[in-house]
């Protein structure tokens, strides 16, 4: 008996060892990628977080976790943060990292409405100051638009763009195609690929049809074609829901009577959007926060109100208004529908394609993500134009915060969107990211040397 269990014992070692073995990450080999928009599009475009690295990263839960700042403390009330630098971290030219460096890259992407009223150097130091708390700016630092990327090199040029400090560096754009190579001496560990090949302006039809060919290894699932994927047998990643649609409506001109916003807000049919348009991915909401991360998301009404639409905008003519949309896919055709909502509650509504400044309502996407709720409702605030500071500590302080910036009719929650991506047989180990974006610098790619 005891022979015959030593070599089930060897068989059971040596059938664990072979699937280590088949599972274990290779180095090597060029990862292809698909996408509808550009490489660089804001505030998510493929590129952003391969090439470049913030202060702090949210992980896959939503915690802020340390990246180029290896710490930070606040004091004086949040009136002033404090971050610590990484030492040894360089630029893919070869350029140190240093903190004045990271203060011009944060002057020139935030020169307007910033978190923080001034940002200054001092040793390995980067100190933040503002004259109101700034509760939530670690979270806040982990956004794409406060990556950091070189401004100025050592000799005190004017650096190229492209430079950062993430895994892999940009070496070419050619036919349609951008190029990333592996960054050797990146401060996070090298990434598995030798390569990543960001082909851009691809339709989703052509993308499958790529995957499917092997000529793309990941590619967009729109949350309106995630059915239809499944029903191709198309291997899926999806998130939780991470993306909120919504209706920002402006506050000037016709629509700055409060009572006309709330109109507005009152006549859209979610449900209509959520069974027609989206086919019945993610969820009808009515707050800025979903439910999984605030917990009283189902405290705010979602049901279509004609009556109470009319009675709000009585006699009050808003005169023709414009929607235009941010974004593709089902986007034009959910503001077709939103439009048609507002016809029958008395509204002339024209919709145009692009998203523009100068309309009347913009249907859009807002990234909701992290652990923090007070931290992702400031982030959704300040993407709408809001440049006030969430101060809230508990949940029942956030929820007052956000009933109070939903009064003001200035953004509209419509519904809570998963994302979603496919990939194909030889990648392995690919996860996403707080966002719901994929991260493909953990990823490797099976044969490859």
């Amino acid at each position: 008996m005891s022979r015959r269990f030593a070599i089930s014992c060897c068989l059971v070692a040596s059938m664990t060892l072979m699937a280590g073995a088949r599972t274990r990450p290779h180095y090597g080999g060029t990862l292809h990628v698909e996408t509808a928009g550009e490489a660089w599009q804001r505030p998510d475009g493929p590129a952003w977080r391969l090439v470049y690295d913030g202060l702090t990263q949210l992980d896959a839960s939503g915690v802020v976790r340390p990246a180029l700042a290896l710490t930070w403390e606040q004091d004086n009330n949040f009136h002033r943060w404090q971050f610590r630098l990484r030492p040894g971290v360089h630029f893919h030219d070869g350029s140190l990292l240093t903190s004045a460096a990271v203060v011009a890259s944060l002057t020139a992407s935030c020169k307007t409405v910033c978190p923080w009223n001034a940002v200054k150097a001092v040793g390995q130091f980067v100190i933040f100051t503002n004259d109101s708390p700034m509760p939530n700016l670690p979270a806040l630092l982990a956004n794409n638009e406060f990556l950091i990327t070189l401004v100025t090199t050592g000799e005190g040029q004017t650096a190229g763009g492209g430079i950062g400090t993430g895994p892999f560096q940009v070496t070419g754009f050619t036919n349609g195609a951008l190029t990333l190579a592996a960054n050797e001496n990146c401060w996070s560990g090298r990434p598995f690929a030798d390569a990543i090949e960001i082909r851009v302006h691809r339709p989703v039809r052509d993308q499958w049809l790529d995957l499917g060919l092997g000529r793309a290894d990941v590619v967009e699932v729109p949350a309106e074609q995630m059915r239809q994927a499944q029903q191709q047998h198309l291997t899926i990643l999806a998130s939780t829901p991470v993306e909120l649609l919504a209706l920002q409506v402006s506050d000037t001109g016709a629509l700055a009577n409060v009572k006309v916003r709330g109109a507005i807000a009152a006549a859209v049919d979610r449900s209509a959007l959520y069974n027609v348009i989206f086919q019945k991915q993610g969820e009808v909401t009515g707050s800025l926060l979903p439910q999984r991360m605030s917990g009283f998301s189902f405290l705010f009404p979602t049901d279509r109100d004609l009556a109470k639409a009319q009675e709000l905008r009585g006699g009050l003519t808003a005169g023709p208004l414009t929607l235009s949309t941010e974004g593709d896919g089902a986007m034009p055709l959910a503001a077709q529908r939103i439009a048609l909502n507002l016809h029958e509650a008395g509204f002339s509504v024209q919709v145009t394609n692009g998203g523009s400044q100068r309309s009347d309502l913009v249907l859009r996407e807002f990234a909701v993500v992290g652990a923090d709720p007070a931290a992702a409702l400031e982030q959704v605030l300040r993407s709408a134009g809001n440049e006030r500071a969430v101060m809230a500590q508990n949940p029942a302080a956030c929820y007052q915060a956000e009933q109070m910036a939903l009064e003001e009719k200035n953004v509209i929650p419509l519904l809570d969107l998963p994302r979603a991506f496919a990939f194909g047989p030889r990648v392995r180990d690919l996860r996403l990211r707080a966002d719901g974006t994929p991260d493909l610098a953990d990823a490797s790619l099976e044969g490859a040397r």
